[in-house]
């Protein structure tokens, strides 16, 4: 008999984790509490209470009381899958905000903005500087009649569009470029880094520049922005020093700015009310999760959290690999390690200790989007062996280390492989380009071209043997 287990939440982590306990033969059921998309689901249903069967020690079984239209219902389950991610409580703090409540106009959390036109003709204040707080900044300038975007710390902008107009993420997110800013130390990468992110525009001109350059923050993906900001439709202004019934005064400017509309893009907070502090606890926004999914010290691993983790890489990717090594270890495939190795594993994440190479993963639940996700594939032996392709595939292996570190890679091997990953991969800069390519252009051959090629042979054989040096 297959086992039972419940998914909680049928976002984009439960919708894979649907899919992987499928996978592997399992019956998922899905509890979401709203009337938006699941998989073997059940809408508008609240989770209300997870606990331990008396018997949880020998069966690992839990009780899962869910309600629905005001009726309450329980049933065992072998796991608990939850999926309810990190961005479930809006942040709003109004006790940071002197005079907030003197306010006559209208505030509100980013979470209930959905669309520009409720800004026509009005003065407009967003409080916070990541991507949400941008983009409502940057739609908000098309019909307000002014906008003030307020940012404590700064913050890098740059444009999804990156070198040679490739698409960032697929130049960024490379496994070459991965083990360089690695073996850097750290003062070098941030260097790095400011320097290219200062090519497209100098932050300090528009007032942007991020105060602390050491420690790693989401960078901001916006295209508009510094086209607003020269406009004058975008004002960057510092923190808040105090909000009038009327206006706002900022931090080192004495003048005050009429304003109609506050807009808190203050991000969220994560907590899981339905399971007790016992089982999981949430403090200092993470929780003690070994590989930031399992509780380290129950008995049974049969509870498992999927999607609390901030990697510099896609989330959907990286939630999905997740939930295919903890089926995997649902079925009893694979092991954990002894309570003991967990622990100390969670304890020295939480420490957040910076090795002084590479980019300073320092806030909650941060991590290295590359290393994160070898780390599960190698649980469930489905990493790439780049040393064996190099021997046996050679033009795919130089396309995996070189190219961008696209999902197909994690499907090429292992449980879960797919046939058509290779081809996928060799021909993926040819789907990225299809779109824009509408009209054929005659390339006429630079006269450097067989110089650049021998150059680049060169500093491919060089890469090859530092890798394996």
């Amino acid at each position: 008999m297959a086992k039972r287990v419940a998914i909680v939440g049928a976002g984009v982590s439960g919708l894979a984790s649907i899919k992987c306990c499928l996978e592997e033969g399992l019956e998922p059921t899905c509890f979401e509490r709203s009337d938006d998309l699941g998989g073997l689901w059940r809408f508008t249903t609240k989770v209300c209470k997870v606990t331990k069967c008396p018997d949880f020690t020998v069966t690992g079984q839990w009780e899962v009381v869910t309600q629905c239209e005001g009726k309450q219902e329980s049933a065992i389950f072998d796991a608990v899958m939850v999926c309810t991610g990190f961005l479930t409580n809006p942040y709003l703090p109004l006790d940071s905000v002197p005079g907030i409540n003197t306010f006559k106009g209208q505030y509100f959390h980013s979470r209930l903005y959905k669309h520009p036109d409720m800004f026509k003709d009005k003065r407009v204040l967003v409080i916070g500087m990541g991507n949400s707080g941008t983009d409502i900044a940057v739609e908000a300038s098309h019909v307000a009649k002014k906008v003030f975007l307020s940012t404590t710390g700064g913050a890098w902008v740059m444009s999804r569009v990156f070198d040679s107009g490739y698409p960032w993420d697929m130049v960024f997110t490379t496994r070459f470029q991965n083990m360089f800013r690695n073996s850097l130390p750290t003062p070098i990468v941030t260097w790095l880094i400011a320097r290219k992110m200062n090519s497209w525009f100098n932050h300090a001109n528009y007032g942007l520049v991020p105060e602390d350059r050491t420690q790693l923050r989401e960078p901001v993906l916006n295209d508009e922005l510094p086209g607003c900001i020269i406009t004058g439709k975008v004002l960057i202004k510092p923190s808040i020093k105090e909000v009038k019934e009327n206006s706002v005064v900022f931090n080192n400017t004495p003048k005050e700015e009429p304003i109609d509309i506050i807009v808190f893009a203050t991000g969220y907070t994560f907590a899981f009310p339905f399971l007790d502090e016992t089982v999981v606890k949430v403090e200092s926004g993470q929780a003690s999760l070994y590989k930031y999914i399992f509780p380290a010290h129950l008995p049974q691993p049969t509870l498992a959290v999927i999607g609390v983790i901030k990697p510099l890489g896609s989330m959907i990717p990286t939630g999905e690999t997740q939930a295919r090594w903890v089926v995997r270890v649902l079925k009893g495939i694979n092991k954990l390690p002894p309570q003991s190795v967990m622990i100390e594993e969670v304890n020295a994440r939480k420490e957040n200790k910076p090795s002084g190479f590479g980019l300073c993963y320092c806030k909650a639940l941060q991590t290295d989007y590359i290393t994160y996700i070898d780390e599960l594939l190698t649980s469930i032996n489905a990493k790439p062996n780049l040393f064996s392709l190099l021997l046996t595939d050679p033009r795919l292996a130089l396309t995996i280390f070189f190219g961008p570190c696209t999902p197909y890679q994690f499907r090429l091997t292992g449980p879960g492989k797919w046939k058509g990953a290779r081809n996928a991969i060799l021909t993926q800069w040819d789907r990225t380009f299809k779109v824009t390519k509408t009209r054929i252009v005659q390339e006429t051959p630079s006269p450097f071209a067989s110089l650049l090629k021998l150059l680049s042979l060169l500093a491919l054989l060089m890469a090859i043997f530092l890798i394996f040096l």
